[in-house]
């Protein structure tokens, strides 16, 4: 009886030490882990940092024809740091995966041995929980490669005879492209504090949201402005890359901002020549009534909305100074009245001081027909 007392023991004492095994490989691994996403992290952010002398995205540089001609050389040594840390975080996280893995196997032999050992205990070590997400999301794995491709072709697309404006276009929008990818990377590979995610997430709502606001102004773009990138923005944008003869990339660049900003600036032209002819109008018609003496030149003036209200208050509407529908409607019908036979002849504006002030319908009509 106490040899077989001894042999429980000792079968039972084996998968509880393994169990203490695991235990101390996982946390071997989760900090291996923990280390190497950090370098991870740090390494992206300096290729980034290289990345965007060509991008521009966040700070303003202007590269160089230097820079078209010897475009990434300096980014050879950052891209292959980030390129080992992101193998050596991914190889990491998949070690601390096998020694969840490993640590679960444990304990379920461990429970069965306790159990067959006729433990009177009924408690048994919890399984290890499911390992977190990898690290670097596949999708955005294989964006960063795609954009990264895109731009060494970019650099071998640029020659002696490429135009220097086409060359800096193409350049730039590589760029971009690569330099966006590697940030969305290193926000979904949790290089940022929740604080700073936070942050992130709202200045890319609020560009998103007024790059929709622009691109609908402009006619590329028929959504809803929800500051989402999705991919009614991205067409909106290739829309207006392809208008304007540049890489179709989905992403905003200096040329496609200045595609951009000229397309607005047309519409606001043909806005501002109406409201410039509008004004024009009032002016003219004001003159034509006797209560406007400045110049018709299409400026909307403190005197131009006075010498409206004067107007308003002979034809019995509100002096509000704004040309409205009342005032509108006030004017129709003193043309209609003067268009009538008077019998006698109307005196003008500027009879003198005894002679009977003019109504609204005899001067206005009388000068306007």
């Amino acid at each position: 009886m106490l040899a077989l007392g001894a042999c429980t023991s000792a079968g039972t004492a084996v998968p509880d030490a393994r169990v203490s095994v695991k235990e101390k490989d996982l946390a071997q691994a989760q900090t291996t882990a923990a280390a190497a996403e950090a370098h991870f992290c740090t390494t992206a952010a300096d290729y980034v940092t290289a990345v965007d002398r060509y991008g521009d995205v966040l700070t303003a540089t202007a590269p160089t024809v230097g820079d078209v001609q010897t475009a990434g050389a300096d980014l050879e040594q950052p891209r292959a740091d980030v390129t080992a840390a992101a193998t050596a975080a991914v190889d990491a996280r998949a070690a601390m995966v096998t020694a969840e893995q490993e640590l679960a196997a444990a304990r379920e032999a461990a429970a069965s041995a306790n159990t067959t050992g006729g433990s009177s205990s009924s408690s048994t070590t919890p399984a290890a929980s499911q390992s977190p997400a990898p690290t670097l999301p596949p999708a955005t794995v294989n964006r960063v490669k795609q954009a990264e491709t895109e731009f060494t072709a970019a650099q071998q697309g640029i020659g002696a005879q490429t135009p220097l404006h086409q060359a800096a276009q193409q350049f730039n929008a590589a760029a971009v492209a690569l330099e966006m990818s590697w940030l969305a990377l290193f926000a979904e590979a949790g290089c940022l504090t929740d604080e700073a995610q936070k942050s992130a997430q709202a200045a890319v709502h609020d560009y998103t949201a007024a790059l929709q606001k622009s691109l609908s102004q402009a006619g590329y773009f028929d959504g809803n402005v929800d500051g989402v990138y999705g991919p009614s923005t991205v067409d909106a944008v290739q829309a207006l890359q392809k208008a304007h003869g540049l890489p179709v990339t989905g992403t905003v660049d200096k040329a496609t901002q200045e595609a951009l900003q000229s397309d607005l600036q047309a519409k606001g032209g043909a806005a501002a020549q109406e409201e410039l002819a509008s004004t024009a109008a009032v002016q003219q018609t004001l003159k034509l009534a006797g209560f406007w003496d400045g110049p018709v030149d299409g400026r909307w003036t403190p005197a131009l909305t006075e010498a409206l209200k004067e107007l308003q208050a002979e034809l019995h509407v509100p002096a509000t100074g704004t040309v409205d529908a009342a005032t509108v409607a006030a004017l129709e019908k003193a043309i209609a009245k003067a268009g009538q036979p008077t019998p006698s002849p109307t005196p003008s504006r500027s009879a003198t001081s005894t002679a009977p002030e003019p109504s609204a319908s005899t001067s206005k009509a009388s000068t306007t027909t």
